[in-house]
């Protein structure tokens, strides 16, 4: 029965530790991503600002 355990667990680790390691990338890649979407909002909303202070009101 032990060797019976040992062989489960040493079929399911490969496939575990794939699965954990695109789950750390994929969650990488996508908070990534929010960040570089923030930081682009916020640039052109300053941007929108700049160009709104620099146009005459009318």
């Amino acid at each position: 029965m032990n060797e019976f355990w040992a062989n489960a667990i040493w079929s399911l680790a490969p496939t575990v530790l794939i699965g954990l390691i695109f789950w750390f990338v994929m969650r990488a890649i996508i908070r990534a991503d929010r960040s570089e979407r923030k930081a682009y909002a916020r640039i052109e909303a300053e941007e929108r600002a700049k160009l709104a202070r620099e146009r005459p009101a009318g």
